[in-house]
């Protein structure tokens, strides 16, 4: 067991620095190349937040485990809203100015919908891999006509523009996005065989050693960022950085998942996670829309959000381990 723990450990650090550098090199590349700061944070660098998930989520399924992929994909966007956007707005109320994100927030619901939707037979097919990458493809084509319709006064356009690198060069972006994949594939398959192993050890299923262990484990990048850019007053970043990797995580994590191994759910995944999921995803819509002229999310409501998340990680946990007894 403790060379399980010191696997998923190591794989976690190896991700949270990998991600970070991948998403540097990335970034640097685009802006070497001419690319909008705006565009940039919109698509390569929220497609570049969800790399760990994506990852962990394409070796599990070489591993013939698609069950942790997709429990992975639907753990991490809960955590991403109850836990890193509820200590974020702990750590400061968070306010949402940009006009572009408001338009994002429709998109997330309508592929978390769409998840749903595929969801409902209890089985996650090639064909549904499928729909969900084509509609990771339309998604992107709609940001980047949403950076190039964005206004240039859109406060989201600054915190980008503040943040995407400069001054690295185009061998160094190179560089640092090359060694940001390797660590990242070493990452998650240290990660995915720690994790699995830990499963079977305690008796417990992949896809819930995916929604608890692995989810909080690859949402941890998510977390620093969205920190970072709040105390820095990019709120635009730390919301943006959530509704973006969510969105990937839907359409990309479970895609590639379903594409490379098809999977029937187990009916925990319809009656409860699906469920908490969406839960989660209409709260955040509902706390960001402007119902007085301007969305703020309060520190009452980060607490609401991180106990909700405590309180459903729990209850997986303790059902659980009731079961594996």
């Amino acid at each position: 067991m403790l060379v399980d723990i010191a696997k998923v450990t190591v794989g976690l650090l190896l991700l949270i620095w990998g991600a970070d550098r991948f998403v540097h090199g990335a970034a640097a590349v685009a802006r070497n190349l001419g690319v909008a700061p705006l565009m940039i944070g919109l698509t390569i660098v929220s497609f570049a937040t969800s790399a760990p998930e994506i990852l962990v989520s394409v070796v599990a399924a070489l591993r013939n485990d698609p069950d942790l992929a997709i429990g992975n994909a639907i753990g991490s966007n809960i955590a991403n809203i109850g836990l890193v956007l509820g200590v974020v707005a702990l750590f400061r109320p968070i306010e949402l100015k940009s006009a572009t994100l408001r338009r994002e927030m429709p998109a997330l619901l309508a592929v978390t919908l769409l998840t749903v939707s595929l969801f409902l037979d209890s089985h996650v097919g090639r064909i549904d891999g499928f729909v969900l990458l084509t509609g990771m493809v339309i998604v992107i084509i709609w940001l980047v006509r949403l950076g190039i319709r964005s206004s240039a006064t859109d406060p989201l356009q600054t915190d980008f523009e503040a943040e995407i690198p400069t001054g690295t060069s185009m061998r160094m972006a190179f560089v640092w996005l090359i060694v940001g994949i390797i660590a990242l594939l070493i990452g998650a398959e240290l990660l995915v065989d720690g994790a699995i192993s830990i499963a079977t050890r305690i008796g417990v299923s992949d896809i819930v050693i995916g929604i608890t262990l692995v989810a909080l484990a690859t949402s941890l990048p998510e977390l620093a960022v969205s920190l970072i850019s709040v105390i820095k007053g990019e709120y635009g970043i730390a919301i943006g950085n959530i509704v973006g990797s969510n969105i990937f995580n839907l359409l990309a994590v479970i895609g590639v998942a379903a594409a490379i191994q098809p999977a029937s759910l187990p009916p925990s995944v319809l009656s409860l996670h699906l469920f908490v999921m969406v839960a989660f995803t209409l709260v955040l819509f509902a706390m960001t829309y402007e119902y007085d002229g301007r969305g703020v999310i309060t520190r009452y409501e980060g607490f609401a959000l991180v106990g909700a998340f405590l309180a459903y990680d729990t209850y997986v946990v303790l059902q659980n381990v009731r079961i594996g007894s």
